[in-house]
């Protein structure tokens, strides 16, 4: 962990840092693979995947999140993925997706993460084994620009259900709650949009295309080193729609912790998997820091708000 000892650095810069000082408290809370039983249930297991997931009982998760390699070069550390053929990544898709498929409840409801390049093979292959029943595009505005090509600025996600006749989704807990910039009245009284100290807005059910996400970047507390980390809100808005309290979230590609520290501050359970222990140490600070802050940047007063409305957002309590 050397390379994450805390220094001196802008005063903004709220990255999470591991002290050297902090890893044998942070380790204490990882569940370590010794090949033996795993205690599942709010657990940051330390651990390969495959191997791990043979020993979780099947029909435990109520809701899985998976942000699997994409069909990119890309290294995260510990582990390196090579870009690949087409056929191919739907081969490496299909040596552990059935495994994860196993591990959702009968009602039960997946979602997985991709981008352009692998995700018409995501979904072929989800659709071998669970029912496709939407795909959720996002708009990722971090990066550089593209020079020869059109940059890069929007992810998918397949949402999809173990029985389509009988599966959770609440909408009500993922309204958005927008700025109304052109007001209609009918017989001089606001339509459809309410009128506060705070502003004119208005609040929609949600659609299949998000623009209202940000990445995590070096202001926000939620942001670690990780190279591919989600966004909290992201994952907010997966597990209010998907699960109830109570209910156990996997994410059997943990990274830095995202999909664990949203279920927690949300009431639910959580269990995820990585092999690589840095990213898992992360994890745990996140999680510990979770207990006391339950606080979700650009969820508040039970609504999902449009970026750049800070301002006018309550503090959720």
């Amino acid at each position: 962990m050397g390379e994450d000892k805390i220094k001196q650095r802008a005063k903004r810069n709220r990255t999470l840092m591991i002290d050297e000082s902090e890893v044998s408290s942070l380790k204490s809370r990882i569940v370590y693979d010794d090949g033996g039983d795993i205690c599942y249930r709010d657990s940051v297991i330390c651990g390969d995947m495959m191997a791990v997931m043979e020993r979780l009982p099947d029909g435990f998760a109520d809701l899985i999140i998976i942000d699997p390699p994409y069909n990119l070069s890309k290294d995260f550390g510990r582990v390196s993925f090579g870009a690949m053929a087409d056929e191919e990544y739907k081969a490496y898709l299909e040596e552990w997706f059935p495994t994860v498929c196993r591990k959702l409840s009968p009602r039960g409801s997946l979602y997985m993460c991709g981008d352009w390049k692998c995700t018409s093979a995501m979904q072929e292959v989800i659709g071998r084994h669970l029912t496709v029943m939407n795909r959720i595009t996002w708009g990722r505005e971090k990066g550089r620009g593209a020079t020869s090509n059109w940059k890069n600025s929007m992810e998918d996600i397949w949402y999809a259900v173990r029985d389509k006749n009988d599966y959770y989704y609440d909408v009500e807990s993922v309204k958005v709650r927008r700025r109304v910039l052109a007001p209609y009245r009918e017989e001089g009284k606001a339509k459809d949009w309410q009128e506060s100290e705070e502003g004119r807005y208005r609040t929609t059910y949600p659609s299949n295309f998000w623009d209202d996400i940000s990445i995590p970047f070096w202001s926000m507390k939620e942001n670690t080193p990780h190279p591919t980390q989600k966004p909290e809100k992201l994952y907010a808005k997966l597990i209010l729609a998907s699960s109830r309290e109570g209910d156990v979230v996997f994410d059997p590609f943990a990274g830095s912790g995202t999909a664990a520290v949203v279920a927690k501050k949300l009431g639910r359970h959580y269990c995820t998997i990585e092999i690589d222990e840095r990213y898992c140490l992360y994890a745990a600070k996140r999680l510990m820091s979770a207990e006391k802050d339950k606080s979700i940047q650009g969820y508040a007063d039970g609504v999902f708000w449009e970026r750049n409305s800070s301002a006018s957002q309550k503090k959720k309590k």
